[in-house]
């Protein structure tokens, strides 16, 4: 007897609805399964017939087909065997359930050998994809149940201990004591950051280009000797960030839940990512890929900050791969069988020393690095690259006295700086619906015009600094940031002038015949 279930399949940040299909036949036992499967779910034999024995039921014993449509589609992991066991009960007619029970109804999980129910990755994305299809029930992993809570009020959400409970409840005997997930809306509140700006002495020209990279998204590469606070003004740049609106909570989430990096427990994320790779990361951890393709550091740091220390220790071959995704805010995973695309719209910010020793420019320490050292280290990050961070800042050593002195603590906090943030990033959604580090070629038309004043001024900037075309239109995103913080609705000169500050740093530390 043919028997259909319904569950779905995780295509990079969707989900696609998938029909398990189950049909026992007469002839020899053989248990097969079709439908471009990976490893996985052909072992899901070996756990299905160790659960329903546990369980009572008659593992497959006869010719047992399994086909998950549609074929042409790639499927991973282990969230396909409840849908398949159950199937199979229902194929082999030991359970006796109407077929217009199990319509607009998903089954996903993961069954342990004694027919518990197990966690698995990127319930999110299949709960979202479940409303967006107008399935009424879905039945998840207990484990799973704060991941999906969030969307409890949309659709009725079941979570299971066991296979047992799933049995019982299509058979109408559980259906008292097995009840849907109850709403509960999360409330977004402000979080005490781990590094505040107001803690940070000194560096008062870094901590300005820190607030205009966070009110516009844009790129930012810091460059200084060693101890000079470089890593602490990046992590203070996670607590000005303002939090994940609803939307961009659900994706954040589903990317770490597609990674399995959702910590046990967690429901939606509530504050922007802040990712620190180390520079021994490869290029699949960075982008995303593998073998069964996952989203990278990139993507895992959408809508926030990835942080790349020691920027020339990075792999060149890793670090060229991010241009792609800085440039076009996503990431594509091409494969055989499949092309999976992940968002990327992260700040890159880095951090790096202008040479080998990190000396050169201190004024506390000599540099004993050779002119040839020092090119050839600085060269480590190639040019396009360097291109598309928007903002350069030099980041110098700081005095004993503003280091001990117990009143230098300024008196703008992180807090303070964050509502602000808020404010100009809400300014910059009602005018062109995104921050301005991703305006194009068109919107930099409309939105930063100037005056004949800012024009000279831009032209002798673009012959003094061989500005490329790409150059001028990131100065100009950032001049309409500068804007913004100032409160104008136009480009001034000025601003301008202060965009051209945050340009190419790495100069003023090459020897003086380059």
């Amino acid at each position: 007897m043919l028997s259909v279930v319904h569950a779905a399949a995780l295509k990079g940040i969707d989900a696609i609805p998938i029909d398990i299909e189950v049909d026992v036949l007469s002839g020899l036992p053989k248990y097969t399964v079709v439908g471009l499967t990976d490893k996985s779910i052909q072992e899901s034999r070996e756990r299905l017939t160790a659960a329903l024995s546990n369980l009572g039921f008659n593992p497959p014993r006869r010719k047992t087909i399994v086909s998950l449509a549609p074929a042409s589609l790639k499927k991973e992991g282990s969230l396909y065997d409840l849908p398949i066991a159950l199937g199979f009960l229902c194929a082999s007619q030991q359970l006796k359930i109407n077929p217009q029970a199990l319509e607009n109804t998903w089954f996903i999980g993961e069954l342990g050998l004694d027919g518990a129910m197990r966690p698995i990755a990127g319930v999110l994305p299949i709960v979202l994809s479940a409303i967006k299809h107008h399935v009424k029930e879905i039945f998840i992993p207990y484990a799973n149940r704060d991941e999906a809570a969030p969307l409890s009020q949309k659709i009725n959400i079941y979570p299971v201990k066991s296979f047992a409970d799933v049995i019982g409840y299509l058979n109408n005997g559980q259906q008292k004591t097995l009840k849907p997930l109850i709403f509960s809306p999360i409330a977004s509140r402000w979080e005490e950051p781990e590094i505040d700006l107001a803690d940070i002495k000194g560096q008062e020209h870094a901590k300005r280009a820190l607030m205009i990279a966070a009110a516009g998204q844009h790129n930012i590469l810091m460059v200084g000797p060693p101890g000079t606070g470089k890593t602490l003004l990046a992590r203070a740049l996670a607590g000005i960030l303002p939090p994940l609106t609803q939307e961009e909570s659900f994706m954040v989430t589903s990317l770490y839940s597609i990674a399995g990096e959702l910590p046990a427990g967690e429901s939606l994320i509530k504050q922007r990512p802040f990712r620190h790779p180390h520079y021994g990361a490869s290029a699949v951890a960075m982008i995303g890929g593998g073998a069964i393709p996952k989203p990278g550091e990139v993507s895992l740091a959408h809508t926030g900050v990835l942080f790349l220390d020691e920027l020339p220790e990075f792999p060149r071959s890793v670090l060229d791969q991010l241009r792609q995704p800085l440039e076009d805010g996503t990431v594509v995973v091409a494969r055989a069988a499949q092309t999976i695309k992940y968002p990327a719209k992260s700040m890159l910010v880095g951090a790096m020393n202008p040479c080998p020793c990190g000396f050169i420019g201190s004024t506390k320490r000599d540099c004993r690095c050779a002119p040839g050292d020092i090119i050839r280290y600085q060269r480590r990050v190639s040019g396009p690259l360097l291109d598309r961070f928007d903002l350069h800042v030099a980041v110098t050593d700081i005095s004993l006295n503003d280091i001990l002195d117990p009143a230098a603590r300024t008196s703008t906090t992180s807090q303070t700086v964050a509502k602000q943030i808020n404010h100009i990033r809400n300014r910059q959604q009602e005018r062109q619906n995104k921050p301005n580090a991703y305006l194009n070629n068109k919107e930099i038309k409309e939105y930063c015009a100037i005056d004949q004043i800012s024009r000279r001024l831009l032209t002798q900037a673009s012959e003094k600094f061989h500005l490329s075309a790409r150059g001028v239109h990131r100065l100009l995103k950032v001049a309409l940031t500068i804007a913004d913080f100032a409160g104008e609705e136009k480009i001034h000169p000025a601003h301008i002038a202060e965009a051209l500050q945050y340009r190419e740093q790495l100069q003023q530390y090459l020897p003086d015949f380059v």
